[in-house]
């Protein structure tokens, strides 16, 4: 027996040699294949591109892989412990490959017949995952042995634990623990169930089968296998195993958490990435791309487009249903066909696709996307705003009966609207008919300080849309142009009390006449500057073009940031005839907002790594009056442009520490030209005249004063011929914004509206405008995001002085009545003579008033 011993002994040892010689002749013959094994800690993980707000909500994610990177300390214990028990229970015991764990399966597989236990490594894994493919070949076996040991002798056990967590795959495009909780169930990881956790932990094995989204069903039983593994390792108690199995899985696909719907701000952010570092690095390291906007600003803004597209449409008309399945002689169709077909069709924005399935007096039932084979239930009010849309400039007559409307059978879009009850205390929700508009929009709004953009929408719906028209579509801008065309007036010697003739203009050229006209036709003769901004009168502007001649006017134009290509050589420069885009007009009314200093518009404030290091910061251009005018001092016997400007006999402190020249916004106009133009276009809001005489007069931009009632506000309406565009371009404190409204077949007009008997006294009639089709989006913008927020009074240079003058003839006066009110002029512009005596005018008076307080009431 003895001799048996030694033998079998001898044998063992000869085979244990001969087992480590072949490792050590495999090593060496593979060695030169084998991959630098160190450069596993700069393999950077595929992480998507993040979108943020300033605020920091996630607008959108770009990349094809899920991946949210962790470190050790995010997480939890227990998570760790469930993978560690069901892929590696000796994971911090072995050197990167685990003898007993081959055994282990060695032993199950030949008393089973078949591999219920694996025995890779969870070191063998991250070698598999970062360096090899999936191939199950002996040679791939062995490479991974060799580069798991050495993977070992270079990390610790828990940066090996993260990179496989962060790395593994775990199905529906989710890679490592982070992705994966968020996909199925919605959560942080550190918010997971220990149920969740096991659920987690064992989809390595087979992730697109055994995922809870896939099949519950798989995913309970791989998760009770999971926890009975924790059990027996003593990680978990009988109890806590127990409430675990007890508790029942629900997942459902959830995508990137987006928690602000900014489509056309990721869609900039996307391209501006792509070009800095390429579209390979820029889905896959992670860059998390912080941005100007603000989840308020954004989401008001949204809001305001969309509303205002489906006001445009509910007073133009139903144009009928997307689809008929079936007609009324033909067999209806089951609820479970309708439901697969509805199952189809893609949600647009908050309209949902439906079908009709019966039509009573008053109200239709439909079944909605979504609500399976449920009945829903729309009411008359929901319906009875359908009349038909026979063309832009005409409706058919109101509905009486929901069968005016549609039939059974059709399929249509339905969406759920907020609605006041009688007594207006409380609100609810109720169901509309509705449809996809027609009609297009943009808005833009921006801080006039530095020129960051708060909000952008460049259209109704971006996934039926991707053109941005807020920065993309050049339309005309119509009366939107004038308050720059009289500033250059305003740098030409005119006054806000010089009286131009509003009177009708015909010019011939050659066989043709030109007669542009005042919309509406009406002619008040001699008028002061400021009134007639107020009222828009179109000839005024066509004298004051004609007058400085077009040169002087496109050159201030220029001064605005506008371009020059773009300006047509002709006087039909005065009624808007340019072409500009919302952002451009935004940005040249910041001129007006900020006191005259040119501000560029950027979006994207900064870009930082998956670390968190700071690749790219903006640095724009800020208005500092102050900074200029220290600047200036310093710079003044070496600059000979530079003027020393002191106030009160002291040099100004500068806002900006230390002083960077470049950093500061250069001066487009000056202080004064900026001051008086605000002035012009807060009485375009406000209007004139004396309401207690009967002389007052509203300004076109009147509705934004009624809508918000700042007395820091101004604005300007546009509206261009056949009212194809329409545009409100204004600012109310600190914040500048521009709406317009028009359709993207440039022939297509606005049209106008009858009034329609089903929809009571506060609907809106009449011809389409700007301040009856692009200014109630900017109404609803500024009173989301203004009306708390302080108001901005702009400093009054002091060159500018107030006097009292005559409203009709703009002279100075003595009188104190109606007939006068207080105007500002700059330094060396009061007019030198007085009214020889009071005049009344029956005109306007005290129009505006001033935010400085010094009119006469």
């Amino acid at each position: 027996m003895m001799k048996w011993i030694k033998r079998l002994f001898i044998v063992a040892i000869i085979l244990a040699l001969l087992g480590a010689a072949t490792v050590i002749v495999i090593y060496y013959q593979l060695k030169s294949d084998l991959p630098d094994v160190t450069s596993i800690q700069d393999i950077p993980l595929q992480v998507p591109m993040k979108v943020l707000s300033k605020d920091g909500e996630l607008i959108s994610q770009f990349g094809e892989k899920r991946r949210i990177p962790l470190v050790r300390k995010e997480i939890p214990d227990q998570l760790a412990n469930a993978f560690i028990a069901t892929e590696d229970s000796r994971f911090y015991q072995h050197v990167g490959m685990d003898p007993i764990g081959i055994m282990r399966a060695a032993s199950v597989y030949i008393m089973s017949g078949s591999a219920k236990q694996g025995a890779s490594t969870i070191t063998q894994q991250v070698a598999r995952n970062f360096f090899l493919t999936n191939e199950k070949t002996i040679l791939r076996k062995v490479r991974e042995i060799f580069i798991a040991i050495q993977i070992e002798q270079i990390l610790t056990k828990d940066e090996i634990l993260m990179l496989y967590l962060n790395k593994i795959s775990l199905g529906h495009r989710s890679f490592g623990v982070g992705a994966a909780a968020q996909v199925y169930f919605g959560k942080a990881v550190s918010d997971l169930t220990l149920s969740e956790m096991a659920v987690l932990a064992g989809l390595p094995k087979a992730p697109s089968r055994l995922n809870p989204i896939y099949s519950l069903k798989n995913a309970t039983e791989r998760r009770n296998i999971v926890l009975v593994r924790m059990l027996d390792e003593g990680y978990i108690t009988d109890k806590e195993y127990q409430d675990a199995r007890d508790e029942v899985v629900l997942s459902n696909y959830h995508g990137a958490e987006i928690t602000l719907s900014a489509h056309y701000v990721a869609e900039i952010a996307r391209n501006k990435l792509i070009e800095l570092y390429g579209e390979d690095r820029s889905y896959n390291e992670g860059f998390n791309v912080y941005t100007t906007v603000t989840k308020s600003d954004q989401e008001a803004a949204n809001q305001a487009v969309i509303e205002n597209l489906y006001n445009y449409d509910i007073r133009h008309g139903y144009r009928g249903a997307s689809k008929v399945l079936w007609k009324e002689d033909e067999t209806p169709w089951t609820p479970e066909k309708i439901v697969n077909t509805l199952s189809k069709e893609n949600d647009i924005a908050d309209l949902h696709a439906a079908v009709v399935v019966g039509v009573n007096k008053k109200s239709i039932d439909v079944i909605i996307k979504g609500q399976q084979q449920k009945k829903s239930t729309i009411e008359w009010d929901g319906l009875s705003w359908a009349r038909a849309f026979k063309t832009d400039l005409r409706q058919g007559y109101p509905p009486k009966e929901a069968k005016d409307i549609v039939k059974v059978g059709e399929q249509i879009w339905v969406r759920e609207v907020e609605v006041e009850d009688k007594d207006n205390s409380t609100t609810s929700k109720q169901l509309q008919l509705s449809q996809y508009p027609a009609v297009s929009a943009a808005f833009v709004s921006l801080n006039p300080q530095d020129g960051a953009i708060t909000s952008m929408v460049g259209g109704f719906n971006f996934a039926q849309s991707k053109f941005n028209r807020a920065t993309q579509a050049k339309r005309q801008v119509g009366s939107n142009i004038k308050p720059f065309i009289y500033s250059a007036a305003l740098d030409n010697g005119y006054t806000l009390a010089t009286l131009v003739s509003d009177t009708p203009i015909s010019q011939w050229s050659g066989d043709e006449a030109w007669r542009p006209k005042n919309s509406p036709a009406v002619y008040a003769g001699p008028i002061r500057l400021r009134q007639a901004l107020g009222q828009s009168k179109n000839v005024v502007s066509v004298r004051l073009v004609e007058d400085l001649g077009l040169t002087k006017v496109i050159d201030q134009l220029v001064k605005f940031g506008f371009n020059e290509d773009d300006m047509p050589k002709s006087n039909s420069l005065a009624l808007g005839s340019a072409a500009m885009t919302p952002i451009e007009l935004a940005t040249g009314y910041a001129v007006i907002a900020n006191g005259g200093y040119k501000v560029d518009p950027y979006i994207i404030e900064r870009i930082e790594d998956a670390y968190g290091t700071v690749l790219y910061q903006a640095e724009p251009k800020i208005v500092c009056p102050e900074c200029i005018n220290t600047y200036n001092m310093q710079n003044a016997e070496d600059d000979p442009l530079a003027t020393n400007t002191i106030i009160d006999g002291e040099a100004e402190v500068c806002a900006i520490s230390p002083i960077d020249i470049a950093q500061i916004a250069p001066s487009a106009i000056s202080p004064e030209t900026a001051f008086l133009t605000r002035e012009m276009l807060r009485t375009a809001v406000w209007g004139g005249g004396n309401r207690k005489n009967k002389t007052n007069w509203n300004g076109t931009g009147w509705r934004a004063a009624r809508a918000i009632g700042r007395q820091d506000m101004g604005g300007k309406t546009g509206t261009t011929n056949d009212s194809k565009d329409a545009w409100f371009s204004g600012f109310v404190g600190n914040m500048v914004a521009t709406s317009w409204v028009g359709f993207d077949d440039f022939s297509r007009e606005l049209g106008r509206a009858t009034y329609n008997n089903n929809l009571g006294k506060n609907q809106v009639a009449g011809g389409e405008f700007g301040a009856r089709t692009a200014l109630p989006a900017w109404d609803y913008f500024m009173s989301k995001t203004m009306t708390d927020q302080p108001v901005y009074q702009p400093a009054r240079p002091q060159t500018i002085s107030s006097v009292r003058i005559d409203a009709a003839t703009g002279l100075l006066t003595t009188a104190r009545d109606e007939t006068t009110r207080f105007e500002f002029f700059r330094a060396g512009t009061i007019p030198a003579n007085y009214v020889p005596e009071p005049m009344f005018s029956g005109s306007d008076s005290q129009e505006g008033g001033s935010i400085f307080g010094d009119e006469l009431f």
